[in-house]
């Protein structure tokens, strides 16, 4: 599966606010974080994530492949079968406008105020001229769409990115960005707001939308499927905490 749950960072804190001791764990994780990140902590553009658990993250991936070819696969291929283009590309900029207060909490922790302005300016437009979202009507007033979240913000400050861990159904993440899925839930408005019922659908309308968007990715993966994934993953993390300007020897 390529990556799917890895980029749907809308998971309920309902157990942490209920078991006050896995806050606790959380607390300690997050200090740990902060203690190794001063013993010679890479440049976040320049990082070499390790993979020390590759034996067992491969068992774990073959079974999230099977769950994407016989589940997920399936249902996306439906859902884009039975509902007209409008409606997806609507349920997609509602999802992400939805999710926003994530990028714009971790634009102003990073210290990029301007873009936390911008990125306010378009959660207000899109949240009430856009329809709840639904419309993207800030990107053509020149407020585009940025994609910021807490493991972005750790790099930011310096955390190593630890060990790259392949997740059931959750899929491949680093150390550091999976701790980050964490706060950013907090930032999640539906983890306050919506029923179970009502956060079960919106889990799965993201999920059907994001294995949308990957219909046909398939075919761009070539060699080992596992180094493959793992590897893409890795830059695309790189492009994000970059934020696009990433030094290419190739491009020189």
């Amino acid at each position: 599966m390529l990556n799917v749950g890895t980029s749907v960072r809308v998971r309920r804190v309902e157990a942490v606010k209920k078991h006050p001791i896995l806050s606790c764990i959380l607390s300690c994780i997050l200090s740990l974080l902060l203690m190794l990140s001063t013993v010679g902590a890479p440049a976040a553009y320049a990082e070499e994530v390790s993979d020390p658990f590759e034996s067992i993250n491969r068992k774990v991936q073959r079974f999230n492949d099977a769950g994407d070819k016989y589940v997920i696969n399936p249902a996306a291929t439906l859902y884009r079968n039975l509902t007209p283009r409008f409606f997806r590309v609507g349920a997609r900029n509602f999802l992400q406008n939805l999710a926003y207060p994530i990028t714009i909490v971790n634009q102003f922790l990073q210290g990029k105020v301007g873009d936390g302005m911008d990125d306010t300016a378009r959660f207000l437009i899109n949240s009430t001229v856009g329809l709840g979202g639904v419309l993207d009507v800030a990107t053509p007033w020149g407020l585009p769409h940025r994609d910021e979240d807490f493991g972005q913000t750790f790099a930011k400050w310096g955390l190593p990115p630890g060990p790259y861990i392949v997740v059931p159904i959750w899929g491949g993440v680093t150390l550091r960005s999976g701790i980050g899925d964490l706060p950013d839930t907090l930032l999640y408005p539906p983890t306050y707001l919506a029923s179970d019922r009502e956060s079960l659908g919106l889990s799965i309308l993201w999920t059907l939308n994001r294995r949308d968007e990957l219909i046909g990715a398939e075919q761009l993966v070539t060699g080992d499927r596992y180094t493959f994934i793992r590897d893409a993953y890795i830059q695309q993390r790189e492009y994000l905490i970059a934020d696009g300007e990433l030094d290419d020897p190739f491009l020189d």
